[in-house]
């Protein structure tokens, strides 16, 4: 079917296609109209960077770009912490130490690591509860980290956070933003594929080209009355 007839019929089928919009459209609306107007999260970065304590290597040989691999392997251990289990036991028993009450069930933590820098990603529904996490997680950071890995000797590795960790809205889920936009999409494509559907179920012809895809001839035409 070639654009100019596709243009044709949904000129003279314009109804079928605004059809399944509208309808979408009251469903949408009053979505949209529903959804609440403040944030249903917080997020919360962290970013650090750790090294192990030069004076509790014994001997040690190299130069500094071995302190920088060396940090970077710290990082890269401290990520793999980050996100296990041992990892969150320890802020949450961080919290009951400071008389916090709220329970982290389903809690996780997002860790990432980029050559020295490390960085850990954080949601929670509830603001203040999640600056007492951050804080949690910050001391168990830097102040366990001995303990974990038998590597740093029993000598905690010296940890410096990068920025002041800042408690945030969460931005609205991707799906929730352009899911609205998707369904009337969807339906306006309907539309369009209604409207070809039913005139190509039209048993009236209307014009010539209609008539030659019939492999007939037109003989003669009546012109339209003025």
């Amino acid at each position: 079917m070639e654009p100019t007839q596709i243009m044709r019929i949904l000129l003279r089928r314009w109804w079928l296609v605004l059809l399944p919009v509208i309808v979408a459209g009251v469903f949408v609306v009053p979505d949209l109209l529903a959804r609440p107007s403040g944030s249903t999260g917080f997020n919360v970065t962290i970013r650090y960077t750790a090294a192990q304590v030069l004076e509790a290597i014994p001997q040690r040989d190299g130069d500094y770009q071995d302190v920088w691999l060396a940090s970077e392997l710290t990082v890269n251990a401290f990520t793999d912490w980050i996100g296990g289990s041992r990892f969150l036991a320890a802020v949450r028993d961080a919290l009951a130490a400071k008389g916090a009450t709220f329970p982290i069930d389903g809690l996780g933590f997002g860790a990432d690591a980029e050559k020295s820098v490390g960085r850990i990603d954080i949601g929670w529904h509830d603001p203040d509860e999640l600056t007492a996490i951050t804080t949690a997680v910050v001391n168990v950071l830097t102040g366990q980290n001995g303990a974990v890995f038998p590597q740093l000797g029993g000598v905690n590795a010296q940890v410096q956070l990068l920025d002041t960790p800042q408690v945030v809205p969460a931005p609205p889920p991707l799906t929730s933003r352009i899911g609205p936009v998707l369904r009337l999409f969807v339906a306006l494509a309907g539309g369009v594929l209604l409207a070809i559907a039913f005139d190509s179920l039209d048993p009236v012809i209307r014009r010539r080209d209609q008539i030659n895809r019939q492999m007939l001839r037109v003989l003669g035409t009546v012109p339209r009355q003025s």
